[in-house]
């Protein structure tokens, strides 16, 4: 297979090959250190890139700017987490003349990089799920030397991006072969299909992210693949919430919805409020004056306004806030916020041509008749999503209500669906930090134990190896009864497995 590449990708990914081993040697200070290189040089780049940026993509320079600055931290975050080596999941068991079962083996396992790894980067986090994104930062911190398809939406800042991660790689030390970018479609698959390739990673539509994993998963060899592919990430407001703080809930909703234009995995497609209408006034009020925004390309564009009219012509649906889209002669679309509602009996009655993802600021209310089971809603309506949402009253979230064993059958079922449940909040703006969560199950994720932020992220790129009665002198470091990185261990001494279980008779 690996005849049908090109030359120039022969090359890279031979390079990546042979950077591999030495690349998953070196030690975890020196590499902390080459990564948080990266996140400097970034940063000192910081201007030219924001300005590429905003000029191909029409993102704002303030969200672009948190971007940067998101993606460094996230760096940074995960130069420390492989220097503390818990990703390292270590285990050791002593070898055990006593054992259970007979004579134990001296047996320790930890887990090591995969290879080299190809990410395929997102159109609407130009830096945060881009080049440098979360899945590269992942990939890097395990060990495994890295190509990125560029994506097509932003060419030049994926270029002056790259240009950034090689130069600062390069001067850290790190081997020749650990970063490369490549560009289109074509060359992406290429690569993915070459045995050379030992996982693959996407940000993007369901259609394209699911060809992608099946063409990881038809390889002779398989390889894992983590596409990160749709949400529509449903939220369900209780009337005591509404009278409690309903004009925060409408302003926060708004803003949720029209940020970036909408164009935002994480924004709230289904929003189930009781019916009534009481939150319309503030929701017209908070979305009123909002200017347009632009969306990221003529392809997006067209693609939601057929999605918005699809939407508006479903029998029953009643916009709140028009919004709209128009083109400009370069074919881009420059759209405000829609938010329409139906009831539950029309939501049903259109589900099909209703539920799936409107890329962009449109988001749609649910009204709810009162006494209806919302636990049994979420699965009648939604696959897999990346989060859900509860806006409760005070004494809902004190558990005090008198419907509170409702409420918790409400957060098991989304705990069911989603990867992260939220409370009182807006699933827009993920917290970059060591326990988040960014999966969920199918379609969301093509992996549903996944995530693409938070430091379990690098777990994807490693693999497990155990060694049985290994001499001192050939054990990883991480293994060794001196255990010279000082990471955690988890030993499981001699002769406790005489008394598995004894406690629970």
């Amino acid at each position: 297979m690996t005849g049908t590449l090109s030359p120039e990708l022969e090359r890279i990914v031979a390079a990546a090959a042979a950077a591999a081993p030495a690349y998953a040697a070196t030690a975890p200070a020196d590499r902390a250190r080459a990564i948080v290189a990266v996140a400097d040089a970034l940063e000192g780049a910081r201007s030219a890139l924001v300005e590429i940026g905003a000029r191909e993509t029409g993102l704002t320079e303030a969200r672009l700017n948190g971007e940067v600055t998101r993606t460094a931290v996230q760096l940074r975050l995960f130069a420390d987490t492989l220097v503390a080596g818990a990703h390292l999941d270590v285990r050791i068991d002593p070898a055990d003349p006593d054992f259970a079962l007979g004579v134990r083996p001296d047996l320790r396992r930890l887990l090591i990089p995969l290879g080299p790894v190809i990410n395929f980067s997102a159109s609407n986090f130009p830096f945060a799920f881009s080049v440098l994104g979360g899945d590269s930062a992942a990939a890097l911190a395990a060990g495994c030397p890295l190509i990125v398809k560029a994506h097509s939406g932003h060419p030049e800042l994926s270029d002056a991006t790259a240009r950034v991660a090689i130069d600062a790689l390069a001067a850290a030390g790190m081997p020749e072969g650990v970063f490369y970018l490549i560009h289109g479609r074509e060359a992406g698959v290429a690569v993915l299909q070459d045995p050379r390739i030992k996982a693959g990673s996407f940000t993007g539509s369901i259609g394209v992210g699911r060809l992608l994993a099946d063409i990881a998963a038809a390889r002779p060899a398989p390889i894992p693949f983590f596409g990160e592919l749709g949400s529509v990430n449903p939220v369900f407001v209780t009337a005591a919430a509404v009278a409690e703080h309903g004009e925060a809930i409408a302003a926060g909703y708004v803003a949720s919805v029209s940020g970036s234009a909408g164009q935002l995995c994480t924004k709230p497609g289904f929003v189930f409020v009781p019916e009534g209408g009481a939150l319309e006034a503030g929701i017209a009020a908070a979305a009123a004056g909002t200017p347009e925004h632009r969306l990221l390309d003529p392809r997006i564009s067209r693609s939601y306004e057929e999605r918005r009219s699809t939407i508006l012509g479903t029998p029953g649906v009643r916009a709140v806030v028009e919004g709209g889209i128009r083109f400009d002669e370069q074919g881009h679309g420059w759209a405000t916020p829609t938010i329409v509602t139906v009831s539950l009996a029309d939501f049903r009655a259109g589900h099909a041509g209703l539920i799936h993802e409107a890329f962009g600021p449109l988001s749609i209310l649910v009204e709810v008749p009162e006494g209806t089971d919302l636990a049994a809603l979420v699965p009648e309506f939604f696959e897999g999503n990346l989060s859900g949402t509860l806006h409760l009253g005070a004494a809902e979230a004190a558990g005090t209500a008198e419907h509170v064993d409702e409420l918790r059958a409400l957060v098991a079922a989304l705990s069911q669906q989603v990867g992260r449940v939220l409370f009182d909040g807006w699933s827009t703006g993920v917290a970059v930090t060591p326990a988040q969560q960014h999966g969920g199950p199918w379609p969301a994720t093509s992996n549903d134990s996944s995530t693409s932020v938070g430091t379990a992220a690098i777990t994807r790129f490693l693999r497990p190896v155990a060694y049985q009665n290994a001499p001192a002198a050939f054990l990883p470091e991480a293994l060794r009864d001196d255990n010279p990185l000082g990471v955690p261990q988890t030993i499981s001494p001699a002769g406790e497995s005489q008394g598995w279980g004894g406690r629970w008779r």
